[in-house]
């Protein structure tokens, strides 16, 4: 039996946040006009939950597209004008963050200024200041373990004391792989998919879970 969680990980993307349909849309139309045509299906299931370093690296290798700097400061710009007009929090969350009986913090493949603006505008800012690991902290993202785990070495926990909340595969492999419990969330937009939630469940998180509010739920286990 694994150690009741004294420790919450969170992804953001996809977690806190219902951001993937609107960054996934920014970065399809980015890859677009730097000349590749890259369908939304396999850019769930080859980019999902990876950092922009691990995109550039896998358009690259896989596809020959060189992303410039000039195409990712012009993504950027427009993915945080879209955040700012159009994201929202993940339904439930506020809720539970008031109400989680152990400290919380976030762990993201995101950069520490795209983590920023997206909480701050769902208002879930100041629930996470000082508590934000980035991708950028580590050498590996995921789905290396590096990210997870170097939160909860900062936040002063073992990892088999910690649950990482993860929509992605990657994630949930990186929490695996790092010892920790894990609860695969599919109650983002984007896991509405029947091919995301299979990839998902064939990652084996020790728990499957659409609401929010179970969360509570499975901690009390």
């Amino acid at each position: 039996m694994r150690p009741v969680p004294r420790l919450v990980i969170f992804d953001c993307d996809g977690v806190l946040v219902d951001s993937e349909p609107i960054a996934m849309r920014v970065l399809i139309e980015t890859i677009a006009a730097a000349g590749l045509d890259l369908a939304e299906a396999e850019g769930y299931e080859r980019l999902l939950g990876r950092s922009l370093a691990d995109i550039r690296v896998i358009l690259q290798g896989d596809f020959g597209l060189v992303l410039d700097d000039v195409a990712l400061e012009g993504m950027r710009a427009r993915l945080y004008g879209a955040f700012r007009a159009e994201l929202a929090p993940m339904a439930g969350i506020a809720a539970v963050l008031e109400r989680l009986p152990v400290p919380f913090c976030v762990a993201s493949s995101s950069q520490p200024e795209r983590i920023e603006v997206s909480l701050r505008a769902t208002g879930l800012w100041p629930h996470f200041a000082g508590r934000v690991f980035s991708a950028t902290m580590v050498a590996r993202g995921k789905p290396a373990p590096d990210l997870f785990l170097l939160a909860a070495e900062r936040s002063g926990f073992a990892p088999a004391e910690c649950l990482v909340v993860e929509d992605s595969p990657a994630g949930i492999e990186s929490a695996l792989a790092g010892g920790m419990s894990v609860a695969g969330f599919l109650g983002g937009t984007h896991a509405r998919r029947p091919a995301h939630r299979a990839a998902v469940a064939a990652r084996r998180p020790h728990h499957l879970f659409d609401e929010m509010s179970d969360l509570l739920t499975i901690l009390a286990r």
